[in-house]
């Protein structure tokens, strides 16, 4: 996992270097300044006078001194414990040593902290007592600038009040950065064009570093006012692959920035002091990605997650990033939840639904014992009233499970301590239990639970970590009886993760978790309540004007725990799985409606020849084209054998064009007015045409005229759908009809009796409508954008979605009839999930796409201005454009094995197309 591997190269880092110090020597919000080469001087003025050769680290609130010899501790003197701080010799400080230097610091002090002996990781040794100590700079004329900074810093360790110290620190901070600027030098070219400048930290866990960030025409820099642990961080612009805005401290004053695709460690996360720098640096860099980058929504995720491109493990770690859930900020280390309830048995049987925790309760919830406990506490409590008194996921719970792997963490977090050896992860049963019966233990899991590196399970770094009750020591991870080896335990642990049942219930987890049942009554319905203070904008930091308060706030949340950035605000769909029965109670209505008995996949509904038309859709040729129209075309039908293609134009003519002959074999006019679609009843006896003269026209081709007429709308009649004797028709009087009656093969010349079946009201005029594959579904797309699904079974409205600015164009149902695409006058793709009527992807375009054909994954659309665009939906990008008709493309048929595609455009044309194999 990101954090275990970051942390080895760390430690590779050191060994190479043979450094012992980092940053986690520091305190919690303590900055490192600057370091000296110098001299410890042990027993100054006896015979047995010594130097300890090393290094003076100089940072906000204390003094640390890192010997060149690992066997020597590294010494750490708070400021706080500093009684007198000066120059050897002077100011009455030992001035009767006679061989006092000028270029010696004297620190006179009550409590030292040891640490690292022999370079061994283990809680500090602390010394107490009035003591001195001498350290000799080998630079003498440094001696005076070097106390006037630590009798600063001393002054601000010594205020009474937390935000008073913090105010000065800062301001101490500031004043180097303004005396400071970024070395152009370190510039990798000397052709580099400089954007722009500015301070900020970078941060990793536990611990910011102060420095300058700049950015250039092809490099991202960031240059640590100390020079730690490299003079200069550097990243190339053209190797980013994503960036994020962070909340850091509940401010939104972060940025990461990634050169991976999928990896959850980033290469730099930085923390700038204004909200305007961090986002001029974003736009930048975003601007740059734009040309050969696709930016991921959640929702896209979620087109990639259902179809099952993104595996659980995956779609989680995505979710957690778009959710400000960093492995650079332990405060907001990305979670993952218990998947797993049964850790005592000698098989684990992922077939058996009772392996698996409850993922539509939190943690807190599981236990109903505990949990009727807490709501009568609930009930009684003032507001603001919260279930739960500690979160789910906080620094202490992170490092409580990498303990043995990030061992400096949990010191620098516990000043020093690791935790009373009862207390620690000892267990994977005994923490499970814990956290169903304990009072105040509600923690979820974290990735590398379901990763493949062993490291956290395992005391490979032989730490002394303590001794329990019973006697025994600290040591490995006890593992549940089903698990052979630590490697055993995570491969049944991704298993199961990657269940059928957990497949089919992670989206009642990730709508406690990211989704609406994270806030709100929802929450309040689900047991799902926390403080107030971990939900984003939970607090408003700005509007606290006492110092000690803000600090003492942002303290508590930070080690509180935070909640995740909400990212859904609608039910989260469920993931389509092998064998999908039936959709969840919060559904309106019954899964047979919206899916067919032989739905099982998508994948089990592809052929293996539309699969490979698909994949070569970019390669789409044009094969011939016929102006046959005198205005533009507007719908398409072609005979079952392929030999006779159908148009209809506004010209208000229905023509009927052999392809074998490539001649014109009939032109028909039912009325003077425009006809806007047309298609073939099966058999391939009558056409249907739609008209704006309100009517729907049936026409004979083996009696070559018109054998019927319905007049069935009040205004004009956009699109009409046949499916199974049933005629669907969508009309400007904002009504969609839905007629029996209607056979495969009229009798003619009789009159046909049409009845009325349905009628779906909507408020404006409908442009277009769709059918599912077993006409159980019925979607619509109206002149002022809103998508509405419709139960055919019940003619009700399943979804009213608003998601388009203009007019909807064209709509349809993805083969599974699990999807549908819109497309709109304000150039969007939106794909919705049928079962909850959430958007899940989105696409824009530079102008509208008038028309298209889809598999689910990838979209064929005829634009505005006559170009064909091929769409990667689960990439979320523009594959191709390919140039066609002179005007705008207006309709578009695929054949049933998708080898041929027609077109029909505003330039009066029909195009053949094929694909190239």
């Amino acid at each position: 996992m990101a954090f275990i591997r970051k942390k080895q190269r760390e430690q590779q880092l050191q060994l190479y270097s043979k450094e012992r110090f980092s940053l986690l020597l520091l305190n919690l919000e303590e900055y490192y300044f600057e370091q000296h080469t110098a001299n410890h001087i042990l027993h100054r003025g006896q015979h047995n006078e010594r130097k300890i050769s090393g290094s003076l680290k100089i940072c906000s609130k204390s003094v640390i001194f890192e010997p060149d010899a690992i066997s020597q501790p590294i010494i750490k003197i708070p400021l706080r414990d500093c009684i007198k701080i000066g120059k050897h010799g002077e100011n009455g400080a030992n001035r009767h040593f006679a061989k006092a230097k000028s270029g010696e610091i004297s620190l006179i002090f009550s409590q030292v902290y040891f640490i690292k002996e022999h370079n061994v990781v283990a809680p500090y040794k602390i010394e107490r007592g009035k003591m001195e100590y001498i350290f000799e700079l080998d630079v003498s004329g440094k001696v005076e600038d070097v106390v006037e900074t630590l009798l600063q810093l001393h002054r601000a360790s010594c205020l009474d009040k937390l935000g008073d110290q913090t105010a000065m620190i800062t301001a101490i901070l500031q004043s180097r950065l303004a005396r400071t600027s970024f070395d152009k030098n370190r510039f990798q070219s000397v052709s580099e064009k400089l954007h722009m400048e500015c301070k900020a930290e970078m941060v990793t866990p536990l611990v910011t570093n102060p420095g300058h960030v700049c950015i250039t025409d092809t490099n991202l820099y960031f240059q640590p006012l100390n020079g730690y642990p490299k003079p200069v961080v550097q990243i190339t612009l053209q190797d980013v692959r994503r960036i994020y805005k962070r909340r850091h401290g509940l401010m939104p004053l972060g940025l990461e920035v990634f050169c991976t695709e999928d990896d959850l460690c980033s290469d730099i996360y930085l923390k700038f002091y204004e909200t305007r720098e961090r986002d001029d640096l974003y736009f930048y860099i975003a601007t740059y990605l734009e040309y050969h980058m696709a930016e991921h929504t959640a929702e896209s995720y979620t087109l990639q997650w259902q179809r099952g491109h993104l595996s659980n493990y995956q779609y989680l770690l995505h979710l957690n990033n778009l959710a400000d859930r960093s492995c650079n900020d332990l405060s907001q280390y990305p979670v993952f939840p218990w998947v797993i309830s049964d850790y005592s048995s000698s098989e684990l049987d992922l077939s058996n639904p009772g392996t698996f925790r409850d993922l539509c309760k939190p943690v807190g919830a599981l236990n109903t014992e505990r949990l009727e406990r807490l709501l009568a506490r609930y009930q009684e409590m003032p507001e603001p009233k919260f279930m739960y008194g500690s979160h789910y996921s906080s620094p202490g719970y992170v490092l409580f499970y990498l303990v043995r792997i990030a061992p400096e963490y949990m010191l620098c977090l516990q000043n020093g301590r690791f935790d009373n050896a009862d207390r620690m992860f000892n267990s994977i049963a005994e923490t499970w239990k814990n956290c169903l019966d304990g009072a105040t233990d509600f923690k979820e899991l974290i990735p590398e639970f379901y990763g493949d590196d062993v490291s956290f399970l395992v005391n490979s770094l032989k730490l002394d970590l303590g001794k329990r009750q019973g006697g025994q020591m600290v040591d490995d991870v006890e593992l549940p009886p089903w698990a052979s080896s630590p490697e055993d335990f995570l491969q049944k642990s991704r298993g199961a993760l990657e269940s059928t049942y957990v497949s089919e219930h992670l989206h009642e987890w990730i709508d406690l978790v990211f989704g609406y049942k994270q806030k709100g009554s929802d929450a309040i319905k689900a047991h799902n309540v926390f403080h107030p203070l971990t939900y984003e904008g939970g607090v408003d930091l700005n509007s606290i004007e006492d110092p000690d308060e803000k600090v003492a706030m942002l303290t508590q949340i930070l080690e509180f725990g935070q909640t995740p950035k909400q990212l859904f605000v609608m039910p989260h769909p469920r993931r389509i799985t092998s064998k999908f029965t039936s959709l969840p109670h919060t559904s309106s209505y019954n899964a047979s409606v919206a899916f067919s008995p032989g739905d099982e996949s998508f994948e089990d509904l592809t052929e293996e020849s539309k699969t490979l038309a698909w994949s070569h859709i970019t390669k789409l040729q044009l094969h011939e084209q016929h102006k046959i129209h005198k205005e533009a075309v507007t719908g398409i039908a072609v005979s079952r054998n392929g030999s006779s293609v159908f148009t209809t134009s506004q010209d208000s003519t229905l023509k009927m064009f052999s392809k074998e002959s490539k001649m014109l074999q009939r032109s028909i006019s039912f009325s003077n007015m425009a006809l806007s679609s047309c298609l073939l009843l099966p058999g391939d006896a009558t056409v249907v045409s739609s008209s704006w003269d309100n009517n729907v026209y049936f026409y004979s081709i083996a009696f070559g005229r018109r054998q019927g007429t319905l007049m069935g709308h009040d205004d004009a009649v956009s699109k009409i759908c046949w499916h199974d004797n049933r005629l669907y028709s969508a009309s400007w009087d904002s009504t969609v009809k839905v007629w029996s009656g209607v056979p495969a093969e009229m009798p003619c010349p009789k009159r046909h009796h049409f009845d009325l079946l349905a009628e779906l009201e909507h408020d404006v005029s409908v442009d277009t409508i769709s059918l599912n594959t077993s006409s159980t579904l019925l979607v619509s797309g109206t002149k002022e954008g809103t998508v509405n699904i419709w139960d055919l079974t019940t003619a009700t409205v399943l979804h009213q979605i608003p998601c388009h600015s203009g007019t909807v164009l064209d709509t349809a149902f993805s083969p599974d009839s699990r999807h549908v695409l819109s497309t709109g006058a304000d150039g969007c793709l939106h794909v919705i999930d049928v079962q909850t009527g959430m958007l899940i992807s989105s696409l824009t375009s530079d102008e509208p796409q008038r028309c298209f054909i889809w598999d689910g994954n990838s979209v064929l659309s005829g634009s505005q201005s006559g170009e064909l665009l091929v769409w990667d939906l689960l990439g979320a990008k523009l594959s191709e454009r390919i140039q066609g008709h002179t005007g705008a493309v207006t309709c578009i048929w695929m054949n049933e094995q998708c080898s041929t595609i027609i077109t029909g455009g505003e330039d009066r044309q029909i195009m053949f197309w094929k694909l190239q194999y």
